[in-house]
Order: C-alpha cells, then sequence, then structure tokens
C-alpha cells in the first residue's frame, strides 16, 4: 500500500517535495515512480527510481528539476520539485513493482496527490 503526501500549492518557480511511504511491501530491488495526470491529459511517467542500483530516469520536461530519491530506512520514495511551472499541476500518484524503461507494468498505485502550481 502506497500512500502519498506533500502535495499543495504553490506558486510559479517555487518548489515542493512529495513522499510515498511503502506500507506493505519492502521497497528493495524495486522501480518505484511518480506519475502526473492534469485534466483532460493522459497519465504520464515523470520520474522513476531502481531502489536496488540508484538508477533515476526522469521525463525530458522535469529533467534538472526534479529529483527521486530513495530512502531505504524510511522505506519511501521522495520527490523534490523545483522550478515548478503552471504546466506541472497534476494529481501526482506514487507507483511500485514496474519497469522504469518503459514507464509500464507498475502493479501497486498509491491514491494520489494535487499539486497545483499558479502563475
Amino acid at each position: 500500500q502506497l500512500v502519498e503526501s506533500g502535495g499543495g500549492l504553490v506558486q510559479a518557480g517555487g518548489s515542493l517535495r512529495l513522499s510515498c511511504v511503502n506500507r506493505g511491501l519492502n521497497f528493495d530491488d524495486y522501480a518505484i515512480a511518480w506519475f502526473r495526470q492534469a485534466p483532460g491529459k493522459e497519465r504520464e511517467g515523470v520520474a522513476c527510481i531502481r531502489s536496488g542500483s540508484g538508477a533515476t530516469y526522469y521525463a525530458h520536461s522535469v529533467k534538472g528539476r526534479f529529483t527521486i530519491t530513495y530512502d531505504k530506512a524510511k522505506n519511501s520514495v521522495e520527490m523534490t520539485m523545483s522550478s515548478l511551472r503552471p504546466e506541472d499541476t497534476a494529481v501526482y500518484y506514487c507507483a511500485a513493482e514496474g519497469n522504469c524503461g518503459t514507464w509500464a507494468m507498475f502493479d501497486a498505485w498509491g491514491q494520489g496527490t494535487q499539486v497545483t502550481v499558479s502563475a
């Protein structure tokens, strides 16, 4: 069971940190990702990390602005979002047990947390 937190309202240029805590499976050796879905748009992969190797993957639109990290002690994954833009507004979901390279086959999902960036 994945539980996200940290969403909210922020002005453009600001920062937010999202957290995903795993209250079921141990995150060791998993792919854990953040996806987002804006109104009227398809869900898209934003950032992904392989907890075993630490390898990270980012969508082109967020590369250099978002950072995904894994905290083994907390069994959690965080995503720090900087230089936020209005187009980053979306519901952000944590997902696990998938494939970072293809953004596919994620079986476990959180309930989502809203991020709103005002102009």
